[in-house]
């Protein structure tokens, strides 16, 4: 089995920042791309920013410049540093990982959810 976990979720001002990070457990043989989703209230949940093996990236274009997402492989932990925080970034933030387990088989696992929420 393997686990993740989020934590650094809570609550900030308007541009505050938030870092939040994601630690992968269990048998592990190798963890492929690494996401972080959200999802606001009655929205569908939607891919904030990938990062893969060998650490290339992709944003959502409504957190471009304002968001990072990096990997530390020895942790087997993915972060999102959130910058310039929006009301409208307020949604539970999920992490995902694209797994091979030490069996050889290949899945995507989910953490549990963190909740971040942007106010005044």
């Amino acid at each position: 089995q393997v686990q993740l976990v989020e934590s650094g979720g809570g609550l900030v001002q308007p541009g505050g920042s938030l870092r939040l990070s994601c630690a992968a457990s269990g048998s592990i043989f190798r963890i492929n791309a690494m996401c972080w989703y959200r999802q606001a209230p009655g929205k569908q949940r939607e891919l904030v920013a990938i990062i893969t093996s060998g650490s290339s990236t992709n944003y959502a274009d409504s957190v471009k410049g304002r968001f990072t997402i990096s990997r530390d492989n020895v942790k087997n932990t993915v972060y999102l540093q959130m910058n310039s925080l929006k009301p409208e970034d307020t949604a539970v933030y999920y992490c995902n990982a694209d797994v091979t387990n030490t069996a050889r088989a290949s899945f995507i696992s989910w953490g549990q959810g963190t909740q971040v929420t942007v106010s005044s």
